[in-house]
This record gives structure tokens, C-alpha cells and sequence, in this order.
């Protein structure tokens, strides 16, 4: 199922980078912090009803594939994969998972500015399919009564800065927001979608 999902995902990307013709195609990896902010438990008595994420380590990996130039303008399809493993998750009541992980497919399109230079800010949207895990454990090692596995849709947004340093070579600083769906946390915070937001620096290459 997960591999028909993903082919879904994919196939409309492959069907542009086909259509591109000979173009330029990218290729990074970048690593950084996800930041996912506090939320409240509905109808709870506890001293604290907040619950906690840390702000833990999240790898993403890209493909890109410049389809048209126009003046200062280069348009990519590009293929973000972003994976946080695992991100601690704390609340005072002990009723939600010790910790999530996530994986976000989120094909897209790339405007990049002054493509062909070597200082390339750029910005970028799509979206795509989200899965997360959940701990088999709550906070304090009791046994999860809920699900361990969470399928979204997530919309991805995202803003960076390509610095060609070195032939084809160069540095990528990006941040981007992976809109998601809620992981199931046995609790009701009265939210249905959550930002899983993302900074990181890394490589870029271009062949």
C-alpha cells in the first residue's frame, strides 16, 4: 500500500522531468532541527496540560530538475523527502506516546532566483503524503493502547539560499513547513493538522 501511495506521489514528477528535455538536475542533501509547537490538552484538570516536542534532528533529501528558464527566473519540479526519526514528546498526564517519527513525500515546484549565478535564493510549494509513527510506549514506559502508525496528506512550503561554491558544488541553507495532519497522541487538542517546520543546512550538487 505504502508503495502504491508513493508511486502515485512520484509519477506526476517523473512525468516532467521526462517533458523537461536536456535540462539541469540537482540533487541535495541537508540535516537540521524540526520544530513542532506546544499544544494543549481540551477538558483536561492536570497542572499542566501541555504537551512538549523536542526539537530534534530531521534530514532531507532532494532531487531537482530545471524544466524552463525565463529572464531571472529557472522553475524546478523537485522531490522533497523529509524524515525526523524520532522527536520526544512529554506531557505531564503520561497519555501520549514517548515519542513520534515522521516521514514526509511532498513533490513540488521550485522558483529560483538568478538560476544561473552563483547566489540562488529560492522559494518553493507542493504536497504530497505524510506517515508517522507512534511510540509503542506513553510517557512513562506504560504500554500505547493506541495506534502506532499515522497516514497524512501534507502540503509543503518552504524558502532557501543555493551558494554555487565550487564547480558543481555548492551550499543549500533551507527551511520549509510540512504542513501535516495530526499523529494520533490518545488525547483531543482540538487539532486536525499540525506544521512540522524544518531549518537545515547542507549540499547541493548539479549535473
Amino acid at each position: 500500500m505504502l508503495a502504491k501511495r508513493l508511486a502515485v506521489l512520484v509519477m506526476p514528477v517523473l512525468f516532467l522531468v521526462a517533458s523537461a528535455g536536456a535540462q539541469a538536475n540537482q540533487i541535495s542533501i541537508t540535516a537540521g532541527r524540526a520544530f513542532v509547537s506546544t499544544q494543549t490538552i481540551l477538558n483536561s484538570t492536570a497542572f499542566d496540560r501541555d504537551i512538549h516536542f523536542g526539537n530534534e534532528e530531521m534530514v532531507e533529501f532532494n532531487y531537482g530538475r530545471l524544466l524552463k528558464t525565463h529572464g531571472i527566473f529557472g522553475l524546478f519540479a523537485e522531490l522533497p523527502v523529509g524524515i525526523y526519526p524520532r522527536m520526544d514528546v512529554h506531557s505531564f498526564q503520561g497519555q501520549t506516546p514517548k515519542d513520534i517519527g515522521a516521514l514526509f513525500v511532498t513533490p513540488s515546484v521550485r522558483l529560483n532566483f538568478f538560476p544561473g549565478d552563483s547566489v540562488t535564493p529560492w522559494v518553493s510549494a507542493g504536497g504530497g503524503y505524510g506517515r508517522f509513527r507512534q511510540a509503542p510506549v506513553l510517557t512513562y514506559d506504560v504500554p500505547n493502547p493506541g495506534p502506532t502508525g499515522t497516514n497524512t496528506g501534507v502540503v509543503q512550503f518552504g524558502a532557501g539560499l543555493d551558494v554555487w561554491v565550487w564547480h558543481r558544488w555548492g551550499a543549500r541553507l533551507e527551511a520549509r513547513d510540512f504542513y501535516s495532519g495530526a499523529p494520533d497522541l490518545n488525547v483531543d487538542t482540538g487539532r486536525s493538522r499540525q506544521h512540522n517546520y524544518y531549518v537545515g543546512l547542507g549540499v547541493v550538487h548539479r549535473f
